[in-house]
Parts: structure tokens; C-alpha cells; sequence
């Protein structure tokens, strides 16, 4: 059953220890089978509950999967080997467009910013007990979701959307829930979730965001809670529409109970209006990055939310970390108040490459998605040889497996570093990639 591998261990945590080593180092493969807990019991000479605690610590914490009777496996994705390790090889020479960052020139300059909220900080250090949200982000980024629709709620301030989901989950979930996620999605997401000990239902995906039919199937299911990207959606570009979104909430509202978690990571980057499903359900949060129109390297991402969500992810935050750092604050709210970043251009810029990729695939009769933000999705009857082909014509895309649970396969490409002139040849590149190979005749 385990090869050559042993499960070693006397304590619970010295057992899961054991496995997360193995899997980690390769030696227990996804979906391979583990012994029964009593037989595991029985060869390590322990008690069989004590085998039982270190099975649902490894459960917890996403490395493995229980299915009854069926007994209990290696996740197939676990914890320890996420979907970035899922990287294609630039070829020498060849063009990088698997990343999913942002186009460094649209980026603003970082030193006047820190300059000025170090030398706030000079003036005043920053010390124990003092507030954790900075005031002058907290009235630009209240009045901007104010302007958005988004409704009234307490702020927090997170290392980023994937922090802020992190702390909504375990906020609100016990290991063993569902969660709905879009499908295909973004990749990291799809990793935390199952890390955090709990299960996905995946949702299906088309350019107006989350279908409201898949969304009900998986809550009328259980799914206890549920997590939207509105615009810039990672990998498909998929943006909200006014007309989805008000589909949405009626679902929504059917399940007051569920948890909503809204990531608006594309503000800044996407001309797009923002349809917010906020308040639709007694729990809610609306988290809103600074990585896209700032640079990834500023962890930082505005929450707000109702008061009892809030106040959870901030007193267990309080109980962490403590805060993110003031100076950090400072800076994305000098950037954010001064007009750093031209957002009307940024937004052109990456619309420009977007659509003319999506428009000229079509012309050669290949179908693509990217209705807002940094990405476009082709789907592919086989994307292993796409990827293949592509990275043989000199370019790299990130494969589907990245981003999907159920959903087709299919390939993304991120246009940030295209050029007007990389598109047709990229263009002819994909069509050629994902057109079935030519039958061969024996004779």
C-alpha cells in the first residue's frame, strides 16, 4: 500500500509529522491510499485514537482526504505541493507569460511614497496599542467604497486578499465545511482552502462572473460559505455585470446564513464598474488589494465587512501579528491619495492587449475569454500539449491544472508583457498549439 515508505511515530504528532514528511518529499504520491487506522495502530503498537487525532491533524491541514469506508488517501492536490509548483520552463530566449503579474511600467514609483510615511513615522514611531488602521487610508479607502456601493462596515487591513480570506474562513469555519469557489479560480485560493481543513464545490465560471444556478446547487448542498472575485477574475477576466450580479443576491439571500467573501483585486487596473454582492447575507466581507495596481510586494489588502466578521478577523489578528504595519498603510495611502497610478490608463493598457489577443485568436477561429484585467483564458481540448507546442514556438502559459477542479481544461496567458507586435505572432502560435494533432497513417 505505501511502497517502501513507513509511517513512523508513537504520538499523534509525530505520526502526522511522518506522512507530511513523505508527501512533502515525494515518497507518499497524491491519492495514494493510507493504511486503516486500526491497522496503522496495530503496526506502530499504539492506540487507535491516538492514529485517529494524527489522521484529522493531516485532514486539517489539507495534506490528506477521508471518504468513509473508502478509506483515507493523499489529497490530490495537498498542502505541501501547491498548484504554483505547476511551472512551465522558459525556453532560452522564449517569452514569460505564466506569471499573472502586473507590467512593471504601469507600476508607480515606491521611494516618494515610503519617503513620506517614514518621515511621518520620524515624527511619531508607531508603537504598542496604537490604532491598526491608519486613518488617512481608512477615509480614502471608506470613501471609495462608498462610491462603489459597497455598504458601510468597520475596516481592517490585511498582508493581502489571501490573508484577508484566511482569516474570514477560520473566522467563521470549522474543518469539515464547504466552501463554494469559482471554477476554474485562482490557484493559491484553491490550495488555502483544503490547507484550512475544509472542502470545496466548485462553481462554474463564464465572462459575467459565477453562474447563479451553479452558485445554488452548491449551497442548497451545504456550502457554508462562498468566495466571488467581481472583476479582473484570475484566470478567465471575468467581471461581474449588473445583470449577474442582482442574479447573484437572489441566490444569496435564499441563504442568509452563508459567509460571502468578495475580493476586488483588479481595483485600479480595471475600467469595468463595480457590482458589489455585499449585504446580501448576515456575514459578509469585501476585501480590496493594493498587489495589482501597487506591486505584490505591498502585502496589503482594505477590509471591511459586517462588525461581527470584522471584529473576529481583528481580534484574532490582535492575537497574531498584532497589525499590519502602519508604514505600510501610510505608504499605499499616499499612493492612493496623490494619484501614483493613472488608472484610466492602466486600465486602457491592459485592455488594449487583452482584447486585441481575444480578437485575434477569433480571427483564427480560436475561442478566448478576458473581459477584464491581466489574463486570458483559451480553452483547449489538451492542455499538457498545448503548453508543450507553445513553449516549443517560445512562449510559456501557465497550464489549466493551475486553475481548475472540474472545469474544462484550457490554458492562461498573461498579456502584461506583450507588446502590440507580440500579438499576432502569439496569436498564430496558440491557434497552431491548440488545433489536434494531425493523424499519422501506418502502413
Amino acid at each position: 500500500m505505501l511502497g517502501e515508505y513507513r509511517i513512523i511515530g508513537r504520538g499523534a504528532a509525530e505520526i502526522a509529522a511522518s506522512v507530511e514528511r513523505a508527501v512533502g518529499a515525494g515518497e507518499l504520491q497524491p491519492g495514494q491510499l493510507l493504511p486503516s487506522m486500526r491497522e496503522l495502530a496495530d503496526q506502530l503498537g499504539v492506540n487507535p485514537n491516538t492514529v485517529a487525532a494524527a489522521y484529522r491533524t493531516l485532514r486539517e491541514r489539507g495534506v490528506i482526504e477521508t471518504a468513509g469506508r473508502r478509506g483515507s488517501r493523499v489529497r490530490p492536490k495537498p498542502a505541501t505541493t501547491g498548484r504554483e509548483q505547476l511551472r512551465v520552463e522558459v525556453p532560452p530566449g522564449g517569452r514569460d507569460l505564466s506569471t499573472g503579474n502586473p507590467d512593471p511600467a504601469l507600476l508607480p514609483r515606491l521611494a516618494p511614497a515610503l519617503a513620506a510615511a517614514a518621515e511621518r513615522s520620524d515624527g511619531r514611531p508607531v508603537l504598542y496599542g496604537d490604532d491598526p488602521v491608519d486613518a488617512g487610508l481608512a477615509r480614502v479607502a471608506r470613501a471609495e467604497l462608498d462610491a462603489d456601493g459597497v455598504p458601510a462596515g468597520p475596516l481592517a487591513v490585511t498582508s493581502g486578499s489571501l490573508d484577508a480570506v484566511e482569516r474570514l474562513l477560520a473566522a467563521h469555519l470549522r474543518p469539515g465545511d464547504t466552501v463554494a469557489v469559482e471554477d476554474p479560480g485562482w490557484g493559491s485560493l484553491l490550495d488555502l482552502v483544503p490547507a484550512l481543513g475544509l472542502h470545496t464545490a466548485p462553481v462554474g465560471v463564464d465572462d459575467d462572473g459565477p453562474r447563479p444556478d451553479e452558485l445554488r446547487r452548491a449551497l442548497e448542498s451545504g456550502a457554508r460559505a462562498v468566495i466571488v472575485t467581481d472583476r479582473a477574475q484570475n484566470p478567465t477576466g471575468a467581471s461581474l455585470t449588473a445583470t449577474r450580479a442582482r442574479a447573484l443576491r437572489a441566490v444569496l439571500r435564499d441563504h442568509p446564513e452563508t459567509l460571502l467573501v468578495e475580493d476586488d483585486h483588479g481595483h485600479g487596473i480595471v475600467d469595468l464598474p463595480l457590482h458589489p454582492l455585499a449585504g446580501s447575507t448576515r456575514h459578509w466581507a469585501f476585501a480590496r488589494s493594493a498587489a495589482k495596481a501597487y506591486g505584490p510586494d505591498l502585502r496589503l489588502a482594505v477590509l471591511t465587512g459586517d462588525p461581527v466578521t470584522v471584529d473576529r478577523v481583528r481580534g484574532r489578528q490582535r492575537l497574531g501579528p498584532g497589525w499590519v504595519s502602519l508604514l505600510l498603510q501610510r505608504t499605499v495611502a499616499h499612493l492612493w491619495t496623490h494619484g501614483a497610478v493613472d488608472r484610466a490608463a492602466v486600465a486602457q493598457s491592459y485592455r488594449a492587449r487583452r482584447t486585441g489577443l481575444v480578437d485575434a485568436l477569433a480571427e483564427r477561429g480560436v475561442v478566448a475569454h478576458g473581459r477584464s484585467g491581466m489574463n486570458v483564458w483559451v480553452p483547449v481540448p489538451d492542455e499538457t500539449a498545448a503548453v508543450a507546442r507553445l513553449v516549443q514556438a517560445g512562449w510559456a502559459v501557465a497550464p489549466g491544472a493551475r486553475f481548475r477542479l472540474a472545469s474544462p481544461q484550457g490554458i492562461r496567458v498573461t498579456v502584461s508583457p506583450l507588446a502590440e507586435e507580440d500579438i499576432a505572432p502569439l496569436a498564430d502560435a496558440v491557434a497552431a498549439a491548440v488545433r489536434p494533432s494531425p493523424a499519422r497513417a501506418y502502413g
